[in-house]
C-alpha cells in the first residue's frame, strides 16, 4: 500500500519538471544557456553558494556541537532560534537582514560610518543571505550526529590526557565527517536555489547580486523561453552537486 501515497510523492516532484522538458526551446536552448547574462549569473551563484557554504561548516559545527552537548531551558530556545530560517518565509528573511545591516540598521550605522562598509546590494550580501537561509540544514544534521554518536570516545580521549581542542579536532570531528558532507552538500544545495532573501537583502544586479535563481525571476517577465532553459539549468547544477558531491552515507 505504501507504493501509492510514494507514487504521488514522486509525482509530485517529476511531473514539474517534466513540465519544463515539455516547454523547453530546445531549438534555442545552446544560444539561451551560453548567452552573457546566464553565464555570469551561473558563475556568480557557484561562487557564493561555496563561499556561504563554507561559512555554514566554519560557523555552523561549533554550534551543532555546543547545541548537541549543552543542558538546560535556554537551549531549547536558542534551538527554535537557530532553526527559525527554516520556517520563516525568505523574503523575511531578506528584511531582517537589511534593517540589521542596512544603513538604517543599528549594526549596519556602525558598519558604514566607523568602517566606512557598506553591506546591502553587495555580493558579500548574497553571501550573508544564503549562509542564513542554509546554516539550520548543517545544524540540523550535525546535531542529530552528535547525539547519535555520545561522548564515550571523546571521555577516552580525555581520560588519556588530550585537551578539550585536541578532542574535538582529533576524535570529534573525524566522528562527525559524513553527517558534516550531507549537511554541507544540502547547505550547498539550499543557497544555490536561494531567491527571496537574497533578492531583498542584496538586490538584482547584473554581475553584481543576481545569482541564477534571479537571472529566472528577471527572465521570466522579458523572454520565458530563456526562463525555462534557465531554470532547466539550475535544476541540472543542483541534481549534479546532490549526486556527485554527496557522502557514501546518503546511500544507506
Amino acid at each position: 500500500m505504501l507504493w501509492i501515497p510514494a507514487g504521488v510523492a514522486l509525482a509530485l516532484v517529476v511531473l514539474p519538471v517534466a513540465g519544463l522538458l515539455a516547454r523547453t526551446d530546445y531549438a534555442r536552448l545552446p544560444e539561451l544557456l551560453t548567452s552573457q547574462a546566464a553565464l555570469s549569473a551561473l558563475r556568480l551563484s557557484l561562487v557564493t553558494a561555496a563561499a556561504s557554504t563554507v561559512a555554514c561548516v566554519v560557523l555552523g559545527v561549533p554550534l551543532a556541537v555546543v547545541l548537541a552537548r549543552a543542558r538546560g531551558r535556554a537551549v531549547r530556545l536558542v534551538r527554535a532560534v537557530v532553526l527559525l530560517p527554516l520556517v520563516l518565509p525568505p523574503v523575511v528573511g531578506g528584511l531582517a537582514l537589511l534593517f540589521l545591516l542596512g544603513r538604517n540598521g543599528f549594526l549596519g550605522y556602525l558598519v558604514d560610518v566607523v568602517g566606512g562598509v557598506r553591506v546591502p546590494f553587495t555580493t558579500t550580501a548574497v553571501v550573508i543571505a544564503q549562509t542564513f537561509v542554509a546554516m539550520p540544514f548543517l545544524v540540523v544534521s550535525l546535531e542529530g550526529a552528535v547525539r547519535a554518536g555520545g561522548q564515550r570516545y571523546e571521555l577516552v580521549a580525555a581520560t588519556l590526557g588530550a585537551r578539550p581542542w585536541t578532542v574535538f579536532r582529533r576524535v570529534t570531528v573525524p566522528l562527525l565527517l559524513p553527517a558534516l558532507g550531507s549537511g554541507a552538500v544540502l547547505s550547498f544545495a539550499r543557497a544555490l536555489g536561494e531567491f527571496g532573501a537574497t533578492i531583498t537583502f542584496a538586490g538584482s544586479l547584473e554581475g553584481v547580486t543576481r545569482t541564477l535563481p534571479l537571472e529566472v525571476y528577471a527572465q521570466s517577465e522579458a523572454d520565458i523561453d530563456s526562463a525555462v532553459a534557465l531554470s532547466l539549468l539550475l535544476i541540472v547544477v543542483a541534481v549534479v552537486v546532490i549526486a556527485v558531491a554527496r557522502p557514501k552515507a546518503f546511500d544507506r
